[in-house]
């Protein structure tokens, strides 16, 4: 539990080609075809959602889905679905940690295909959770990060009080420094909670580590 790795990388810094991507990624629309398994995955959330009115809350990058429960439970009054890429992980839900509520859903699915979907499908996010991402830390990897991408568009356009965690403090800086080219102001900071929301930020903190989040209401 408490031998989780310091993410470490060969960037000092902000990306020196962050702006030119954001700024790219902004005057610009994916033509991507979407994938089967997530066109497949959002018929299924669109059918659970039926003729939903009410508030709508995105965990994103959800793992096993424990935040999901969590944030489900937090929520009541909303739906919640928690999307992850690996099916690995969504499989662990139902075995371990699935609560009894009706009110949230966990899928495997892109979520580069996913959220331009749920865009084009007119959904507006009362909330969006990112918790601990995947940094990819290295400075050639910058593009694969979510603010170095073509999906960093889509995530603007959901809306919402968006919350983005990581234990690696840059992440958190490119990513408001990515959301400030959008003409969007966000503060980085420390979070600390009584308990831990993911099996990530347990194993984190069991090693010593910090989060730090940026909250900020999408326009």
């Amino acid at each position: 539990m408490g031998e989780s790795k310091i993410v470490t990388s060969n960037q000092d810094g902000p990306h020196e080609k962050l702006e030119e991507l954001v700024r790219r990624h902004l005057s610009s629309q994916s033509q991507k075809p979407f994938s089967q398994h997530t066109l497949d995955a959002f018929a299924e959330a669109q059918a659970w959602l039926g003729d939903w009115q009410g508030p709508l809350i995105m965990d994103s990058c959800c793992g096993v889905g424990e935040s999901t429960a969590v944030i489900a439970a937090l929520y009541p009054e909303a739906k919640v679905i928690g999307v992850d890429k690996s099916a690995l992980r969504t499989s662990k839900h139902e075995r371990g940690y699935a609560v009894d509520q009706d009110n949230y859903l966990v899928l495997r699915a892109d979520l580069n295909d996913f959220w331009r979907l749920a865009y084009q499908s007119g959904w507006k996010l009362q909330r969006h959770f990112l918790l601990y991402p995947n940094p990819w830390p290295k400075s050639m990897h910058v593009k694969r990060r979510w603010h170095g991408g073509a999906a960093f568009a889509d995530i603007l356009k959901l809306g919402g009080t968006l919350t983005v965690r990581s234990n690696w403090p840059l992440y958190i800086e490119e990513f408001a420094l990515a959301l400030a080219i959008a003409g969007v102001t966000a503060t980085p900071a420390l979070y600390q909670a009584a308990e831990p929301m993911t099996p990530f930020e347990r194993k984190y903190w069991a090693s010593g580590q910090q989060s730090w989040q940026l909250e900020v209401d999408l326009p």
